[in-house]
């Protein structure tokens, strides 16, 4: 029987960040997997989705040249060409991913794993033993248990991503991030698409601020949305309501995920409501056995579970890293335009928090560019301590890092106040942002 360091069980995120940071590291490491590598990340998630959101982006890039005098006559969307463009990154991605655990001299078992207090490790006819075991297994989607469902045709995350057929007519049940950001992928490209939220208002777990804009985003790209209802019955096509009834052509529901916790049950391990309940390291109730990503509280992100599984291994080293602050992991909404935010959002913060806000049309490169729907914003101390930031804007995921590395690196506004951006560019906005902090923005009217 062989015995290992580490035996990680899921190849997600989480699972094979962790593994390959041990391997390199010096342990000897098992990872097993029961399915594909990448987990739902690469294979049902973020990756496929961000890759439809790609072509999305570029056919209204299309229409917008269009608008600028740039006359293109007719838009053909080869959608089969598309999905096999987006299977192709993905199949990509994941030979990485392969080749990044064969080159860590990392023990791949293949198949569905059981573990044992002692941490015995079952896969199929095959047994090994560690010192450690990390759970990395993520979760599944969930489906409300409406009147009627048992009878309906229905797409979840795991099923739409196979679609062969741009889908003439979509309804998606849901209000949150995966809601959002799959109508944003397919209304552009003809689709008409219809959200159902029952909550009173979309993207409730993001900025408030940016919620009116994406909603006017969807009402331009032509999405209805109907929200603050009740559901009463899935019936022949159609959804019921208490705002009236819904025919659907084809069903997404896109209303969150549920951990897979069927081993932490066989364990008996101490749970905190669904998910495993762990300690600052992300260590269960039984000793040397630990619990990572959608199987934890915190953010169901996956480069959150990616640097809880390199904490959780570092712990196990003795390395005594330092508990991971939730107030500085980034959220992102790929949306049109995106949504970035980390730490306090400003009804979160304290009462003498400065909140100030740059708009994007005052900005110069977003102006020349056409992204002008969006904002910077942060809230602050007095002193000028970030409490938290959030870019609403075109490339808003990638220009929130330099607001985060400023708050990481132990800086404040008035360092990047200080910091000479470069001209035109939509990032010099955080400076202005900044200065803002202090009444001394320069793009801002009084």
């Amino acid at each position: 029987m062989e015995h290992y360091h580490i035996a990680i069980i899921g190849a997600g995120p989480g699972g094979y960040v962790a593994a390959i940071h041990a391997a390199k590291s010096g342990l000897k490491v098992a990872l097993i997997e029961k399915d594909k590598v990448g987990g739902a990340c690469y294979n049902v998630g973020c990756i496929p989705s961000k890759i439809m959101l790609e072509h999305s982006k570029l056919v209204q890039e299309i229409r917008r040249g269009t608008d600028w005098g740039i006359t293109v006559p007719t838009i053909d969307i080869d959608f089969p060409k598309l999905m096999q463009r987006k299977d192709a990154v993905v199949a990509e991605l994941l030979d990485n991913i392969e080749g990044f655990i064969e080159s860590a001299q990392i023990t791949m078992y293949r198949g569905e794993a059981s573990v044992t207090a002692e941490r015995k490790v079952m896969v199929g006819e095959e047994a090994l033993t560690a010192d450690h075991v990390i759970l990395a297994t993520g979760s599944r989607p969930f489906v409300p248990p409406f009147k009627g469902i048992e009878t309906a045709n229905y797409y979840t995350t795991d099923t739409f991503f196979s679609i062969e057929k741009l889908p003439k007519q979509l309804t998606i049940i849901g209000g949150g991030v995966i809601a959002i950001e799959m109508a944003f992928a397919l209304a552009p490209m003809g689709t008409k698409v219809t959200v159902l939220n029952h909550s009173q208002d979309i993207l409730q777990t993001e900025e408030p601020d940016a919620r009116p804009i994406i909603r006017q985003r969807m009402a331009q790209l032509g999405i209805e949305l109907v929200t603050d209802f009740t559901f009463e019955e899935i019936r022949n096509d159609e959804i019921h309501t208490s705002k009236g009834v819904f025919t659907y052509e084809n069903l997404l529901f896109a209303t969150g995920r549920r951990p897979n916790t069927q081993i932490a049950e066989a364990l008996e391990l101490k749970m905190d409501g669904r998910l495993i309940a762990v300690n600052n390291h992300y260590e269960t109730s039984i000793p040397s056995i630990f619990a990572i990503g959608d199987l934890v509280g915190g953010f169901q992100l996956a480069h959150s579970a990616s640097a809880e599984g390199v904490h959780a291994v570092d712990y196990i080293l003795g390395k005594h890293p330092r508990v991971i602050n939730q107030q500085v992991i980034p959220r992102c909404v790929y949306t049109h335009p995106e949504i970035a935010t980390f730490g306090m959002l400003e009804h979160e913060a304290p009462a003498d928090a400065i909140v100030t806000k740059m708009y994007l049309p005052t900005n110069p490169k977003a102006l020349l560019e056409g992204n002008i729907q969006g904002f910077m914003k942060f809230v602050a101390s007095p002193e000028g301590d970030i409490y938290g930031a959030c870019v609403v804007g075109d490339g808003a995921t990638e220009m929130i890092n330099a607001m985060l590395a400023c708050k990481i690196a132990g800086g404040s506004v008035k360092d990047l106040a200080r910091m000479v951006f470069p001209h035109p560019t939509v990032s010099e906005h955080i400076g202005d942002a900044a200065r803002a902090v202090f009444g001394k923005a320069i793009h801002l009217k009084a």
